[in-house]
């Protein structure tokens, strides 16, 4: 049933805050999937969202985690909306209904998130040790979902939704362990991307234009994760790439300087640093060797079509 005027404030208006939240969350997590898949850097106050965002933890699947998120707080607004879609006056019944249903979704829902921004935090806290704002923020509105979907209505079945919220638990722990067991942080992958080799051969113009971007002190910085970064690496080949003043920012990578990609203020892989200037994304020989002035010859073999930054 709708709730009635003389029902608990909360079960009158927890639908109005749950979709409120959860448009914050998805407008968020929006913002924050476009930056990364459009290789820009998300604003924001504190070193740490650089360090989270641009992780191995903040991709999976190829895609961002945060849009993962944005699903999740878009379905979670669809689902509160849903019973303010019917007509008030015509259909009472089809808006009672929708009204009934779309609590236990909403209520499997906001357990989920709740399980899976926990366990992020608990990454956050101690396998990134870094101060995300967003990351933050995002777990309030996920236990706030939560809490809400949980009082904003008066549950007949306690023993049933008891049941329901383990068994959603279970599932997402047992997911969210399952897809972050087998990524990039374990041991053995992350030796195996580390060590990942340049396959691609470098040619007299690649030579020539890391020769010149060597004697310039330009420095080039990256994860050894990061396929961008990688595609950048096969399009000077490898020895003309091993000739840059490359630099490794994640600490789980060989040779890492994180430090040195701190105090430079990268805030994306991989960045090019030439004469003092930050150049972010996946760049073009050609492009280099403009920023670079690069006189050289140019006619570089290793560009696989790749003319510009993505």
């Amino acid at each position: 049933m709708v709730p009635s005027p003389s029902a608990p404030w909360i079960y009158r208006h927890s639908r109005t805050l749950i979709f409120a939240i959860a448009t914050l969350g998805a407008i968020e997590t929006a913002y924050l999937t476009g930056a990364k898949l459009l290789g820009r850097s998300a604003i924001c106050p504190t070193q740490g969202c650089h360090d989270v965002l641009n992780s191995s933890y903040a991709t999976v699947f190829g895609l961002p985690i945060s849009l993962f998120g944005f699903l999740a707080y878009l379905g979670m607004a669809a689902l509160a909306a849903a019973p303010g879609l019917a007509n008030p006056d015509s259909q009472k019944a089809l808006r009672a209904q929708l009204n009934r249903w779309t609590w236990w979704p909403m209520f499997g829902l906001g357990t989920a998130m709740a399980v899976m921004s926990g366990f992020l935090m608990y990454l956050l806290a101690f396998e990134l040790h870094a101060l995300c704002p967003y990351c933050i923020a995002s777990a309030t509105f996920s236990a706030t979902l939560f809490l809400l979907t949980l009082v904003g209505r008066s549950w007949e079945d306690f023993g049933l939704q008891a049941l329901v919220g383990v068994a959603v638990t279970m599932v997402a722990l047992v997911t969210v362990l399952g897809v972050y067991g087998g990524s990039p942080t374990t041991a053995t992958e992350t030796a195996q991307l580390a060590s990942r080799q340049i396959t691609t051969p470098s040619g007299p113009a690649e030579l020539s234009l890391a020769r010149h971007l060597k004697q310039m002190g330009v420095k080039t910085y990256g994860a050894y994760w990061c396929p961008h970064c990688y595609e950048q690496k096969q399009l000077f080949g490898r020895q003309a790439f091993s000739m840059l003043d490359y630099v490794e920012c994640d600490p789980k990578g060989n040779n890492a300087r994180p430090q040195l990609c701190r105090d430079a203020g990268i805030k994306a892989y991989p960045s090019w640093e030439i004469d003092g200037q930050l150049y972010t994304g996946r760049l073009a020989l050609e492009e280099l060797a403009q920023l670079s002035d690069y006189q050289g010859r140019q006619d570089f073999i290793g560009n696989l079509g790749l003319k510009s930054r993505p």
